[in-house]
């Protein structure tokens, strides 16, 4: 089973945080991988913040093929951090040549774009790179979005924090949203692609558990929106249809919960909206999730969601301290980093809410 973690801060953290969040987690690790994506950025790219930021993992061809890419679209390299990693023998570690993590400014035409207009080059962009590295083998490209760097590697969470001196806390890294989990997508082939978090236009989501739903998301997915691609994970389907319900059909967040574990039909009858439920469970019956799960996600303005399984067969505990809110797979990792919180405010998600923390960090419980 994996572990999935998340903080919200009222002051920039670092990764390690995160990683202390997750180790208590150990045995739900097994040790196939690391990541994270971070999201409003502090210490080297708090200059740059509107601007989008490439995350990237590949070969010296590939970062060549991506250099032309970005010169030939017009655009421009502002700023770039490129980690030096600590070489120590017997790490355990599958890692590429080279990682890059590089601020772009936007092409002139683009200035002139609306925001959506400007937030679908970003992702078009991004999906034309992923194919680039992909066809050639010489590459991974995880995000290009403003104020948002993605962290995926395949091996040992402790060795790949040691790898990528994320314990060192030298302040180059800083964000006040960190999501990550502290392991691959065993389920499938063990791809970079595979590991949550995933991300799609300011959308972060990891998932705990299993979609049995997978391929009936999957296919109707296919037909909704062409950034939805790659499916290495069943889970993504989960920050697919996140995406579509909030960004495309600009439906309020609590509509989610009733998309993918929707109420059974003789309670949605006894409801005052049982028409609009009622034609949710008609015309996105193939967006609705089974299994065991639960969901952690980031939407774009910032507020942070967990929400569970019509079963809770999946365990998600909620806490909070005055500088930070943390959602965890298990306690352990809260008494870990947060050993002074009043523990009695912890928060059990249940099977019918949505938990929302916003950027004060108040938190609220949404009944379905």
């Amino acid at each position: 089973m994996c572990r999935i973690g998340s903080i919200k801060s009222k002051n920039p953290i670092q990764p390690s945080m995160a990683l202390k969040l997750m180790l208590p987690q150990q045995e739900g690790h097994d040790n196939s991988g690391f990541a994270m994506v971070m999201q409003d950025l502090y210490g080297i790219f708090s200059t740059y913040k509107d601007k989008p930021l490439l995350s990237m993992a590949c070969t010296q061809k590939g970062s060549q093929m991506v250099a032309e890419y970005m010169y030939k679209h017009k655009f421009t390299p502002l700023a770039e951090w490129i980690p030096i990693p600590n070489k120590q023998k017997g790490l355990d570690i599958k890692a590429m040549p080279y990682y890059i993590f590089r601020n772009y400014n936007y092409p002139e035409d683009a200035e002139k774009m609306d925001t959506q207009h400007r937030e679908d080059l970003l992702l078009d962009t991004r999906i034309e790179l992923r194919k680039l590295l992909e066809d050639s083998g010489e590459g991974f490209v995880y995000s290009f979005w403003p104020d948002v760097l993605t962290l995926k590697e395949i091996g040992d969470p402790a060795d790949i924090a040691t790898y990528f001196r994320l314990w060192d806390d030298s302040g180059i890294l800083s964000a006040k949203s960190i999501v990550a989990q502290c392991r691959q997508n065993t389920n499938y082939a063990i791809v970079r692609y595979a590991a949550h978090p995933f991300f799609l236009q300011g959308y972060t989501l990891c998932a705990n558990g299993e979609n049995t739903f997978y391929t009936k998301n999957k296919e109707f997915q296919k037909s909704l929106h062409h950034g939805y691609i790659g499916f290495e994970s069943d889970s993504q389907c989960f920050l697919n249809t996140l995406h579509y319900v909030h960004r495309i059909l600009k439906w309020p967040l609590p509509y989610y919960k009733h998309v993918i574990t929707p109420l059974p039909f003789e309670e949605i009858a006894e409801r005052p909206d049982k028409d609009i439920l009622t034609s949710i469970r008609q015309s996105l019956a193939h967006l609705e999730i089974n299994g065991p799960n639960t969901v952690i996600g980031v939407l774009p303005d910032g507020e942070m969601m967990t929400c569970c399984d019509s079963k809770k067969l999946r365990p998600v505990v909620v806490g909070s301290d005055s500088d930070m809110v943390v959602i965890s797979s298990e306690v352990c990792g809260l008494n870990e980093i947060m050993p002074n919180r009043d523990q009695t405010k912890d928060i059990y998600p249940n099977e019918r809410e949505i938990v929302v923390i916003d950027n004060n960090l108040e938190v609220t419980r949404w009944k379905q």
